[in-house]
């Protein structure tokens, strides 16, 4: 018989990631997980002292990681920056932030702080990196950090769902653009997930409840449930995805 087919490599050796908003929760994980894949990680963020103490621990593991402080939100700065080094194999564009209300309570604040960090920012930083890797012929992966609320719509969350329903179209509109490049684009979109950003909703009981009757392996997330979405799609194993996403929501958007 011919030889069996081999699987493609999960691992990351020599390759460089990006992680923006690195210094806890989702962020802090993924770059974990991605330097346990054999990547170099570069942790962003605008906390220097996260970030800083995130790569120590990283260090500390046997993994290969540095920092970069920037503010996403600044488009010259995070151009400037990465300017400065060398180009990355890998993006996860994950800061990100929500505050959630009534959609008549929203305020023009409210709209510009949530769209651009969640929008404006994963679009720029994704260009800034993508014209890295173009330039330096590298067929690299990007990796938007999405959420179930960007495939379906849900109460007090219209800034929410309009910064990640949006970043779905964007990865995609990326994904046709850049795949003459070898670059491929996709998004991870979570259910809930345990983390200092979210801790506080659920203290509201009601809130838990609602939330855990929606997830139907009934469970609240958590960082570890990403860790092996974000080094599958930055790998070989995922070769020939690019422009959808990979949906780990429990069951959330199944009915």
């Amino acid at each position: 018989m011919d030889a069996l087919p081999t699987t493609p490599s999960f691992r990351l050796d020599g390759r460089r990631a990006l992680v923006t908003g690195a210094g806890r929760g989702i962020g802090l994980a993924c770059a974990a997980a991605l330097a346990q894949a054999g990547a170099h990680v570069t942790l962003a963020a605008r906390s220097g002292a996260e970030i800083e103490a995130g790569a120590q621990a990283i260090r500390a593991a046997g993994g290969q990681a540095d920092t970069l402080q920037i503010d996403v939100n600044d488009v010259a700065g995070v151009g400037q920056a990465l300017d400065g080094v060398a180009a990355f194999d890998i993006l996860l564009n994950n800061a990100g932030t929500n505050r959630p209300k009534p959609f008549t309570d929203v305020s023009e604040e409210d709209y510009d702080a949530v769209l651009g960090l969640n929008l404006r920012a994963a679009f720029f930083m994704g260009q800034a990196v993508a014209r890295g890797m173009i330039g330096a012929g590298l067929r690299g992966s990007i990796i938007h950090m999405g959420s179930q609320m960007g495939h379906v719509g849900g109460p007090r969350r219209s800034l929410y769902c309009a910064s990640k329903w949006g970043l779905e179209g964007l990865s995609k509109a990326m994904a046709l653009d850049l795949a003459g490049h070898g670059i491929r684009s996709n998004t991870i979109a979570p259910t809930f997930i345990e983390t200092p950003m979210t801790k506080p909703f659920f203290e509201d009981k009601a809130f838990l409840a609602s939330v855990l009757e929606k997830i139907k392996l009934g469970r609240l997330g958590t960082v570890e449930d990403l860790m092996g979405a974000v080094v599958f799609l930055a790998s070989d194993a995922s070769a020939l995805m690019t422009g959808t996403s990979l949906v780990v929501d429990g069951g959330w958007t199944a009915e």
